[in-house]
């Protein structure tokens, strides 16, 4: 969870994407990949590295997909992970923290802790749109690779400075990471070896025409 960073809960979300609509039909289950994968190319981090802790942050399994995958509306506190159908079933329990007094809470694809860096935000509607919280999450692993000057501490900050917490969280980041890869890497082999047989059944078809 993004906690323990209260130096940086300054970092501003300031030219970023659009907000989601909550009116656009999507796949909740793509909603973190796929926005994550265009933060990562607009703040330029290493391909994959956000995807990795928003894994570590807020996956879950998902059966249809038989695949772990990041969660938009995921909602950390007291010690347990909700993981809500909807934005406004977490703006729900999010409320429903606070009304208890809880105020150390995560929330959305990259577990931004609303503590520590809720004034990021104009409101919760804000922290918990996915597009906002996955930029700010970018522009904060951003920065403290510009302190640390390693792509793998900036991981582990990204939880905690205190070593004993980010050590084990940096390798959970980084075997996932490697995973992320491994399954790009095994999509782009599948995408080539169908456009070659659509290739080659097009050629066929067509020899057999003109014979």
């Amino acid at each position: 969870m993004l906690r323990y960073l209260p130096i940086l809960a300054t970092v501003a979300v300031l030219a970023g994407p659009a907000t989601v609509a909550a009116s656009q039909p999507v796949d909740s289950t793509k909603i973190c990949r796929d926005l994550i994968a265009e933060a990562e190319v607009r703040h330029r981090l290493p391909k994959l590295l956000m995807s990795a802790i928003s894994l570590a942050e807020s996956g879950r399994w998902n059966e249809q997909r038989k695949a772990t995958i990041a969660w938009p509306w995921t909602v950390y506190a007291e010690g347990r992970g909700r993981y809500l159908p909807s934005k406004a079933a977490a703006l729900e329990e999010v409320r429903e923290l606070r009304r208890k007094g809880v105020r150390n809470i995560d929330v959305g694809c990259t577990q931004v802790n609303l503590h520590f860096h809720g004034e990021a935000f104009a409101n919760l509607e804000e922290a918990l749109d996915p597009a906002r919280n996955i930029d700010f999450a970018a522009r904060l692993l951003r920065k403290l690779h510009r302190e640390t000057r390693s792509w793998s501490m900036a991981a582990g900050y990204y939880h905690s400075r205190t070593a004993k917490l980010n050590r084990p969280y940096r390798g959970r980041v980084l075997k996932h990471w490697s995973n992320e890869r491994r399954r790009v890497a095994a999509e782009r082999r599948q995408a080539a070896r169908a456009a070659y047989l659509a290739r080659r059944a097009a050629w066929q078809e067509a020899v057999e025409k003109g014979s």
